[in-house]
């Protein structure tokens, strides 16, 4: 046992302490404080390696330390822990000290500031100073009512997300039709605000206020579509219109601009990856947005180049892209790295995720040498990805085999994310 040294007093700390006074009064079976803790715990800011070591002292405790009267106290030495978790020991202090700044553990220290502990003949703990988890049996209704809020919050998510599947149908159904039948109308800009409405669409981790105004936009651009394809067939009496001809439908379609209403993922975006380039139907798509359209299906330049210009940039891969085609890539890089702001950062991250999935030191570097950083974060994602999805079985085989690819200029990846984000939308 080794000696803790002084710990200087916090708010945090002198909260957990609270926490685990009122712990002891209350009986909260272990596995329900887990449970309820580890639903919520991204949540409320632990990361994976907190969690490890909450696992690790929750196994020292035994089902009577969780009683009324009783406080679950661990007093495993430093490296007893530090062989269970493979921590240093000062990524073991930093990760127990956010434990209790949280409010997860409290700290117990004996007046020489040992870790020592002894039971009775029962196994109850008599005496005992180290790491407290008390404060789990206090906060776990806590816990609970929070995992319903964010369950609600889900809930409702999906519920959008069903509405705005609805609605995109029937937008894209209508254009399909207007087309095919050369119907007169500004469809070519309806298809472009269509698509980039399309490319902003969430995957994960938005709130239920995004996906709403979202949906406000989608459905404006139906009646806005529905009311230039009932004019375009005559459904529509041009005497008896209310007012939405074709001026008026164009002047709306150029006052929906996705940008200012839909959020983009809270990483910063700093840097942009080199772009790959994308196969021909992309560029032919991407072309003919804007200038190949009919005078009367013409909206103003800026709109035009705007919409030229997202397209544009449609092949280049960004932070936001590579975190939403890869969400448990995205989940491990946030509770390793918290923010990710920058390209720097994502790196950093995948750097310390290598050794999780079994790729070698050596196999990275020769990635980053032959591929780029940037290029080789994006790769090392996309194998990490798929390896927890199953789809991968050896990821350093994988990885080797798309450097070889990029050596030979035969690697797309922004294929396999676009392709993933597809599947994620349908």
């Amino acid at each position: 046992m080794k000696h803790t040294g002084w710990r200087k007093p916090t708010p945090g700390l002198g909260v957990a302490e609270q926490l685990a006074q009122a712990g002891e009064q209350v009986a909260v079976p272990k596995t329900r404080a887990f449970v309820a803790l580890k639903r919520v715990g991204a949540h409320i800011g632990l990361k994976a390696g907190d969690m490890m070591l909450l696992d690790t002292l929750g196994a020292f405790t035994q089902a009577q330390d969780w009683e009324e009267g009783q406080r679950p106290i661990v007093w495993a030495s430093n490296a007893y822990l530090m062989e269970q978790t493979g921590f240093s020991l000062s990524a073991l202090k930093r990760h127990a000290r956010r434990l209790a700044e949280i409010g997860v553990i409290s700290f117990q220290d004996s007046p020489n500031g040992k870790r020592w502990g002894r039971r009775d003949a029962e196994g109850r703990i008599v005496e005992a100073y180290g790491f407290d988890l008390s404060p789990l049996s206090a906060r776990v209704e806590e816990f609970e009512d929070l995992q319903a809020e964010l369950q609600a919050e889900r809930e409702l998510c999906q519920r959008l997300k069903r509405q705005i599947t609805v609605a995109r149908r029937m937008i894209r159904a209508r254009i399909e039709a207007a087309v095919s039948g050369a119907l007169r109308g500004p469809w070519t800009q309806f298809t472009g605000l269509f698509e980039e409405l399309l490319d902003r669409l969430p995957r994960r981790h938005q709130a239920s206020e995004q996906l709403e105004r979202l949906l406000a936009w989608f459905k404006e651009l139906q009646e806005r579509v529905e009311a230039a394809y009932l004019k375009a067939t005559g459904a529509i009496n041009p005497v008896e219109n209310t007012g939405k001809n074709d001026a008026q439908v164009v002047k709306k379609t150029q006052e929906m601009n996705p940008r200012e209403v839909i959020s983009e993922p809270h990483i910063l975006i700093t840097n942009q990856l080199i772009p790959v380039i994308g196969n021909s139907s992309e560029k032919e798509e991407a072309a003919d947005v804007v200038p190949n359209a009919r005078p009367e299906e013409r909206v103003d330049g800026e709109l035009e180049d705007w919409v030229a210009e997202v397209r544009k940039k449609r092949t280049a891969l960004d932070l936001p892209t590579i975190m939403q085609a890869c969400p448990e890539f995205a989940f491990w890089a946030r509770n390793m790295g918290g923010f990710l702001k920058d390209w720097d950062d994502l790196h950093r991250v995948a750097g310390q995720l290598r050794p999780m999935i079994g790729i070698s030191e050596h196999a990275w570097n020769v990635a980053q040498d032959r591929m780029g950083t940037q290029v080789a974060t994006a790769a090392f994602a996309l194998v990490f990805e798929k390896h927890s999805s199953g789809e991968v079985a050896s990821p350093g085989g994988y990885l080797r085999g798309m450097v070889e690819k990029s050596v030979a200029g035969e690697l797309h990846l922004e294929r396999s994310f676009y392709g993933r984000l597809n599947g994620q939308a349908a």
